[in-house]
């Protein structure tokens, strides 16, 4: 494929990562991407559907669950698509526009996904500390605002990343470490001074995710403060067992994020395949693990999910 010289301020493709010497496996390597990416289309359409149809669901932690079921099933569909077309047609090429328009969506989704995981974090600590207090901090309206301000804060962030990225000049090789286009992959390809750039990605990165990182961590630590209050060791263990799921799922989205982050700072030796592994668990981990830790530690998707399951098989044996 043709390419411009490093004159031109942008190009016209980039080239999606491949695994040297395992082209010729593409096609059953994307099998088990296909299949979590099924699993999280159907886990998260499940949460939406049972948290709309179940009232005893309708409170401020559940319309956050919808919130994190939305992002991830907007998440994994801006990205897997693509990768399984590559995988499956070996379309490795991915317009410069795309491109960029790709990195807005995952950056500012993940973005997102970090503030409400923050905004459970407190409903958490209102529940616990301040429960007389809880209905009238977190309304349905206050949760609807919550919403809001997490997807402007993501927009206003994110959204200068692929801005500056658009006046770079690129060098000729235009191999991607992934399969898809993320904005320290995308910037390392550039021929140009990229310090701004760079500045502006890890300010944007240490005032949205590692904030709520830092946040998190302190509303832990005044739940745990106000959980050790408490008389009986069996009390602490059931006020502190509704924190279980959502520690479950920071977990599932900051260590992949931690880990991408290390690849990309350090693994520059590492082989291919394990950028693309670590982008892959990125993309779709969370998105695949949300539905099942909330609805193993939920009794009432539990009994949603099984009266589904037990009228299909009704239906099926008729």
């Amino acid at each position: 494929m043709p390419f411009p010289n490093s004159s031109d301020l942008s190009p016209s493709s980039f080239i999606l990562a491949s695994i040297p010497g395992l082209e010729a496996a593409h096609f059953w390597m994307a099998i088990p991407l296909c299949s979590m990416y099924v699993m999280a289309v159907a886990g998260n359409c499940m949460v939406l559907f049972i948290v709309k149809t179940e009232p005893s669901l309708h409170v401020p932690m559940y319309f956050f669950l919808c919130m994190l079921a939305a992002i991830d099933l907007a998440l994994s569909t801006s990205t897997v698509p693509r990768v399984l077309s590559f995988y499956w047609f070996n379309t490795r090429e991915i317009s410069f526009g795309a491109c960029l328009v790709q990195m807005f969506f995952i950056h500012t989704l993940s973005a997102i996904e970090s503030t409400v995981l923050l905004a459970m974090a407190v409903d958490r600590y209102v529940a616990i500390c301040h429960p007389l207090r809880h209905a009238a901090i977190l309304t349905n309206a206050t949760t609807a605002k919550i919403g809001l301000a997490a997807m402007v804060r993501g927009v206003l962030f994110f959204l200068p990343l692929p801005l500056l990225l658009l006046p770079l000049p690129f060098c000729s090789s235009r191999v991607l470490s992934h399969s898809f286009c993320l904005h320290q992959d995308v910037m390392n390809l550039a021929c140009a001074n990229t310090t701004p750039s760079v500045v502006y990605g890890l300010t944007a990165i240490l005032l949205v995710m590692g904030l709520d990182a830092l946040l998190i961590c302190v509303s832990y630590l005044l739940i745990l403060k106000a959980v050790l209050r408490l008389a009986s060791w069996k009390e602490r263990l059931k006020v502190f067992s509704t924190c279980i799921a959502h520690i479950c799922v920071v977990l599932a989205f900051y260590v992949p994020l931690i880990g991408l982050s290390v690849v990309h700072r350090f693994g520059k030796d590492l082989a291919p395949l394990v950028h693309i592994i670590m982008g892959n668990i990125y993309i779709l981990v969370p998105a695949v693990l949300n539905p099942i830790i909330y609805g193993v530690r939920t009794k009432q998707i539990q009994r949603r999910i099984l009266n589904f399951i037990h009228i299909r098989n009704n239906r099926t044996a008729q």
